[in-house]
């Protein structure tokens, strides 16, 4: 099979559920590019993107080993507007070229690109489809501190960062509402399946110009 006839988009907020709704898509056999996961292998010891970094913010976005502290500069990033920005500037360029090359190669009639800031960060062009999973502030907030134990300041930085919840609706070509139970997330996440695989295969039925 040659390379994906659709890649899908995969956003939504903080504590909104994207990772389990991705591992619902990895189930039924669909690939799924992190975007998380991609940026944590390109800030790794010795790798460019961590030099950067370290050139940008200093000495104290390291651990005593030489990882990246995500949390320290996490907390500093959504502090201030401009280092969020730089941060962006030092490593999206590595993550998205990553990222194209796994979804090219990708052996499935469609993938999954999960991109926590899909939205912000204006990549939603590179996709033919924007899935957003959708949740209210408020089990955000909630999810977030049971989740990681974040503080309330960082917790609304983040959210300040991220696009309002209408926003983000607006945006989006198909809909995830993860306030209910696993059994009614999973069985969104299938019909979408059986969805995707349909507009893959006409896509795939289009001659190439």
């Amino acid at each position: 099979m040659s390379a994906p006839s659709l890649i899908v988009g995969l956003t939504g907020g903080i504590a909104s559920g994207k990772s389990t709704v991705a591992r619902l898509f990895a189930q039924l056999g669909v690939p799924v590019v992190d975007a998380d996961a991609v940026a944590r292998e390109v800030v790794a010891p010795g790798c460019e993107a961590l030099q950067a970094i370290r050139a940008r913010f200093g000495d104290q976005v390291l651990s005593a080993d030489g990882q990246l502290d995500r949390a320290r500069l996490r907390a500093l990033v959504f502090a201030d507007e401009s280092a969020r920005k730089d941060l962006e500037r030092l490593v999206h360029p590595h993550v998205r070229r990553i990222m194209a090359q796994r979804l090219r190669a990708a052996d499935a009639p469609y993938a999954i690109a999960m991109v926590p800031l899909l939205l912000e960060t204006g990549m939603q062009d590179r996709y033919q489809r924007v899935l957003v999973v959708d949740v209210s502030r408020a089990t955000q907030l909630e999810r977030a501190r049971d989740r990681d134990g974040s503080s309330s300041e960082t917790l609304q930085g983040i959210l300040e960062a991220q696009l309002d919840r209408d926003s983000r609706l607006a945006l989006a070509d198909d809909v995830i509402d993860n306030e209910g139970v696993p059994q009614d997330l999973a069985a969104q996440v299938e019909r979408l399946h059986a969805y995707y695989l349909a507009m893959a295969a006409r896509l795939r039925a289009v001659p190439q110009q």
